[in-house]
């Protein structure tokens, strides 16, 4: 099968515009905008960064504290080989937020990197985070912080 070269670049344009679209979500159950926390500026408080491991349809579960007057939760969880694929779902007080996916935040670069934010206030209580492991050969390390 032969490909133009034009047609491969509109292919390579239109996968990039699709992954920076999907990039900024907005859940509508709950009313989260979820976007890229980019390049966020680390805040002077933040959970203790978790070490952990994950094999293959494994689920790991963290959990923050969240206080009210609160306007964004920003969840970071890197573990740096693009070849495994994680997944994060936050379960917020007033709802399930998620799957998000190694692409989620606009980058494929093993991380997943997002602030999730609303109008009025983030719902204080108890978020929960649940990594799982999607498809990973063997044994694949990762770090997870919120804040």
């Amino acid at each position: 099968m032969k490909v133009s070269v034009t047609t491969l670049a509109i292919l390579v344009c239109a996968i990039v515009l699709i992954s920076g679209v999907s990039a900024q979500d907005v859940n509508k159950s709950a009313g989260y905008s979820v976007s890229p926390a980019g390049n966020l500026h680390l805040p002077a408080v933040m959970s203790p960064m978790t070490a952990g491991s994950i094999s293959q349809g494994e689920t790991d579960w963290y959990s923050v504290s969240v206080p009210s007057g609160k306007s964004s939760i920003t969840a970071d969880l890197n573990w740096g080989y693009v070849p495994d694929s994680l997944s994060l779902s936050v379960i917020a007080p007033d709802g399930t937020l998620g799957p998000y996916y190694d692409s989620s935040d606009g980058v494929t670069n093993g991380r997943i990197f997002l602030t999730f934010s609303r109008t009025g206030g983030i719902a204080p209580g108890t978020w929960r985070f649940k990594v799982y492991g999607v498809t990973v050969l063997g044994i694949q390390g990762y770090n997870f912080v919120t804040y």
